[in-house]
This record gives C-alpha cells, sequence and structure tokens, in this order.
C-alpha cells in the first residue's frame, strides 16, 4: 500500500529527461549518517499488503529500498502489512516473496508481518486510550466522513468525542471481546477536528471486522487501520527510515504524531515520486479489476505489468533493475516513456538471447533444381554478443517455409525480398530466384517455385554477386509446429486514467495469438522461461503457463524495433 499508485494523474517528462537527476534520499541518509543519527544506521524495508500481485511499481519501491540499505552497509526488512483480512491471502504472500526473490533481492531472516505486531498495537492503542488521546466512537462510517468536514471547512466533535477513560477502555475492551458487530464502533485518535490535514482529524485506528486472518485465524474481531500500524511496525522493527510513494506525504504528521505520543523510537518518513509507465496503469486496485472482470487472464497475463507478468513475457530482473535504476528518484512525478523500459530490455536480451528461425505466416518454398530427398546442414552463430554461446546446426532440404509478407508477386520499386524473377538470399544457406507461383482457386498463393544457386552455398557467389534482401526460413521436413502470441500496449491512451472509465482505453488488439508457425527443430527443447531472438521478429520467451511437449507457445517479449533509441539519437 505505501507503494502503490492511485489514480493521480502526472505529468509527462519530456524527451529522455528521467528522474536521475537528483537522488535527495541518498543526501539526506548521507547527511544523517555524517551527524551518527541512530547510531549511524540505516535500516529500510519494503512494506507490502498480500491482497495482490506486485507490479513494476512496486520493483522501484523495492530497488529504492533495497539499494540504499546495501549502499550504507544497513538492513532491508521485507514486512506484509496484513491488517485487512478480508482482502489478504496466503496465496498473495507466496507470490510476493517469489516475485522479490526473482527480482534479486534477499530479506535474509528477516521477514516480518503487521500481525506479528497486533498484541503490541494494541498495547499502544491502550496507552493512548489511557492518555485521553484515544476514544470509542459509534458514528457510523458515513457520519464519520460528514463530521470530517472538507478541504475549506473543518470537520466537528463526535458527540461521543468526551466519553470518559474509564468508558473508552471498556467500551475498547468489549470491542476485542466480539460483543459489537462489523462497523458499529471504532476506536479513533484525538486529535484536531479543526486541523488543517485532513489526516489530522479524528483518524480511525482501529475497526471492528469479524473475518479469518490468514495468520492469526480467529483471534482477533479488530484490526488496525494502515496509518496506526504501519509507523508502530516502523518502530519495533527499529527501521531508520520509511520510504514511501509521494501519496503519503500528507499522511508523514499522522505518522509521526502517534510515534511521539507514544515516546517510542521516530523512523523519518521520506517520500518519493512513484512510478508511472504509459499505455498501462499501476494501481493494484486497478489491476485486481482488470483481473476480475476478465480484461486479462489473471494476474501473470504478459500484458500485465505485474512482476510475474513480465517474468512470463520474458522480462529479465536484471532489466527491470537497470530501468529502475535509470528513471532515477525524485520528489517531482512524471510519465515514463514506455520505450526506455522496452530499451533496457533489448539491451539485456541482445547479450543473452541465442538468435533462431521461425516463420509466423508460412508459405511454402520448393526449390525445383535441389535434389530431392537430400538434406544439409548449415552451421549457426547462437549469439554474435556472446562467443560462449557456441553454434548450432540447421537443417536444409528441397522444401522450406517462408514468411508471406517476404513475397509480393507485384512488388514495387526498392523491394528487396522475393518476387518473380528476383533473387534473394537465405540465411545460411543459398541463394534462390523466384521462378512460378501456384495458387489455389480463390486466388491467394499457397506454394513458390524457386531454384538456387548451388554455389552460393552459405552466402557468397564464385562471381562476387551480391543481393539486398536476406530471408529467414525453416526447412519444411523438420519444422516444428508453435504458437506465438503477439503483444502491443494493454491501453490505448498514454495516461489511460485520464477518462473517468480507465477501462475505456483498453486496448482489444493487445493480443494477437498465431497458431500453425513453423519453427527450427533447435527450438524443439525449449524450456519455459527460456529466452530468443527469432531473426527479424523480435525476442520471444516460451510461455510457462500454456506450453506443453507437443506444442511450445511463444510469447514476443519485445520487438525488435528501438524508438527510444532513436529519441535519444536525436536529443
Amino acid at each position: 500500500m505505501a507503494h502503490e499508485n492511485d489514480d493521480s494523474k502526472p505529468a509527462k517528462a519530456n524527451g529522455t529527461e528521467t528522474e536521475a537527476s537528483s537522488h535527495f534520499i541518498k543526501e539526506i541518509i548521507e547527511k544523517e549518517v555524517a551527524e551518527n543519527k541512530n547510531d549511524g544506521r540505516v535500516h529500510t524495508r519494503f512494506p507490502p499488503e498480500p491482497n495482490g500481485f506486485l507490479h513494476i511499481g512496486h520493483a522501484k519501491a523495492i530497488c529504492v529500498n533495497y539499494g540504499l540499505a546495501e549502499e550504507f552497509g544497513g538492513k532491508y526488512n521485507l514486512r506484509f502489512d496484513d491488517t485487512n483480512p478480508a482482502k489478504e491471502e496466503t496465496a498473495y504472500v507466496e507470490a510476493i516473496m517469489r516475485d522479490i526473490r526473482w527480482l534479486g533481492f534477499d530479506w535474509e531472516d528477516r521477514l516480518f508481518y503487521a500481525s506479528d505486531y497486533f498484541d503490541q498495537l494494541y498495547e499502544f492503542a491502550i496507552r493512548l486510550t489511557k492518555d485521553g488521546k484515544a476514544y470509542v466512537d459509534d458514528l457510523t462510517a458515513d457520519e464519520i466522513r460528514e463530521y470530517r468536514g472538507t478541504l475549506t471547512a473543518p470537520g466537528k466533535d463526535s458527540p461521543y468525542r468526551n466519553r470518559s477513560i474509564a468508558e473508552n477502555l471498556d467500551l475498547f475492551e468489549r470491542m476485542k471481546a466480539g460483543e459489537f458487530p462489523d462497523g458499529s464502533r471504532v476506536l479513533r485518535a484525538k486529535i484536531d477536528m479543526a486541523a488543517p490535514n485532513l489526516n489530522m482529524r479524528d483518524p480511525v485506528m482501529y475497526r471492528i471486522l469479524h473475518a479469518e486472518h490468514h495468520r492469526t485465524g480467529n483471534k482477533w474481531c479488530i484490526y488496525p487501520m494502515y496509518d496506526w500500524a504501519h509507523g508502530q511496525s516502523d518502530s519495533i522493527e527499529g527501521i531508520t527510515h520509511s520510504l514511501c510513494d509521494i501519496s503519503f506525504e500528507d499522511h508523514r504528521p499522522l505518522y509521526d504524531w502517534f510515534i511521539d505520543q507514544l515516546g517510542i523510537h521516530h523512523p523519518r518518513q521520506i517520500e518519493f515520486a512513484r512510478l508511472n509507465i504509459g499505455y498501462t496503469v499501476l494501481s493494484k486496485r486497478r489491476l485486481i479489476q482488470l483481473v476480475k472482470e476478465g480484461f486479462v487472464s489473471g494476474w501473470d497475463d504478459p500484458r500485465m505489468p505485474t512482476l510475474s507478468g513480465l517474468r512470463r513475457r520474458g522480462y529479465t530482473p536484471e532489466a527491470i533493475r537497470t530501468f529502475c535504476d535509470r528513471i532515477g528518484v525524485a520528489k517531482r512525478e512524471s510519465m515514463v516513456d514506455i520505450a526506455l523500459l522496452e530499451y533496457c530490455l533489448r539491451e539485456d536480451l541482445n547479450i543473452r538471447a541465442r538468435r533462431m528461425m521461425a516463420v509466423l505466416d508460412p508459405l511454402k518454398v520448393i526449390i525445383d533444381n535441389y535434389p530431392e530427398g537430400q538434406v544439409e546442414q548449415f552451421e549457426a552463430i547462437n549469439n554474435p554478443e556472446d562467443e560462449s554461446a557456441g553454434t548450432r546446426m540447421i537443417p536444409f532440404s528441397r522444401e522450406i517455409y517462408i514468411e508471406r509478407e517476404d513475397f509480393l508477386e507485384n512488388p514495387p520499386k526498392k523491394f528487396f525480398r522475393l518476387a518473380p524473377g528476383q533473387e534473394v538470399r537465405l540465411k545460411h544457406a543459398y541463394y534462390i530466384t523466384c521462378a512460378r507461383v501456384v495458387k489455389d482457386e480463390n486466388g491467394r498463393i499457397v506454394e513458390l517455385h524457386c531454384t538456387y544457386d548451388p554455389e552460393s552455398r552459405g552466402g557468397g557467389t564464385p562471381d562476387g554477386r551480391r543481393v539486398k534482401g536476406t530471408l529467414h526460413w525453416v526447412s519444411a521436413a523438420h519444422a516444428r509446429d508453435a504458437e506465438v502470441r503477439l503483444y502491443d500496449r494493454l491501453f490505448t491512451r498514454e495516461n489511460p486514467l485520464e477518462d473517468e472509465d480507465f477501462k475505456a482505453n483498453f486496448n482489444a488488439g493487445s493480443l494477437t495469438a498465431i497458431r500453425g508457425c513453423k519453427v527450427e527443430p533447435a527450438l524443439a527443447d525449449a524450456q519455459p522461461g527460456e529466452f530468443f531472438q527469432f531473426l527479424r521478429q523480435g525476442y520471444f520467451c516460451v510461455d510457462s503457463v500454456d506450453t506443453t511437449e507437443n506444442k511450445p507457445v511463444f510469447n514476443r517479449t519485445v520487438s525488435l524495433k528501438d524508438t527510444w533509441a532513436k529519441i535519444a539519437g536525436k536529443q
């Protein structure tokens, strides 16, 4: 929750500008360490709510918290703020831990839960009640909102605000014992109903909720509100710097007030800009809507900005960490161009991914003068950026598949691919020339007949002639069938939240599934999670959910087209 986006509308960053110009949090910590504040300790935490999956905005928060702790030789906690059993599940806890480990971070033995502190938080609440700084209120939720006032009008005191300390203690104990129904009473802090900051107008600390908790079972029927549990949990754990997103800036006075009234260890809360990426939403509440209403197949849908979705699509943790590092840390919010994220991914995959050939829309080519039954093997480099990746052998035969779009019967000028009478090079193999076109009864091209030059083996000829077009291909006799899924942006508008109903901007064409694709035989044993560069097509990952032994499914992680590099080159 402390790192979750809401529905605000950030300004757009221009050009290649990112937020890396100033790391103000690091400067604050450097100053405090130099002053020996907290005995020079740096201890941060990441406090997710287990009510959904982590998204890339959370990745930024994790990188900031962990990165600063590591840089200053400090510690880093993972703490689940599990204060709302109605929305929390153990499955979310497990998914969050899995995502953080995949991202490359280790909380060591410092795994905590807010529910670990329920007894202590209750005792803290008793202390404030005894000090006359908290009271039990019988107003309904709607009445509390009405009494709260507005940004321009002060609130008014609840008629129950001046109950005696003894009565408040008695009612609070009876709330804990389960005597009252849900929503009938709350415990509120007694601060100032005329405070300019609405968060200071007697905020609710506890509500009654008869719901089974995923860790404490039915022990409790009152649960602490986030603003009450958050700061005290930080204090109990000895956190020195509570780093959270900018939406919590207005909550900081309340964070400080609770800790100061209790007289306990006081961490420093510092807020930074949330991550906003074009053509997506980074609000857990909004992502839950997409899942529950069937816009996507689940939290791990490869179109989702969740870490599980990005992992399934083929994103690497290294690329995500690089991206988070490049956008930097600042107070001012902006809209980050999604092209920068894709650029970071291409940089990483270019080094890691083996090059393979796959034909997504196959058109059969028969090489008439190639010997029937003959099969040759051509050696191909797996990755020119990585010698250790070695080579593989690619079979070649009389019948092959090429991409349908690589042939035009009546080509325009400067069309350098295959056409009647036009010669092209087959990657790693021979030069071929189209001699004849075969069509079905509907006039659709179903087959090409070509000839090859035996002297052009490997891509050269004795006469030294060159061709401008090079095509990828697969041998028809050796090709394996596969399904390929192409992904587009999740939304049609850069900032989907500019409309009242953000789902109206959902991109119905964000997924295209292509069946009947042909891939080279080396891909037959590809394992879920492996990634490749399909020549001229982009980077692809073997789907970890739908792939079976007989039906590999490849998700296109990102295309080869790099708009960010072009933008950066013009700056």
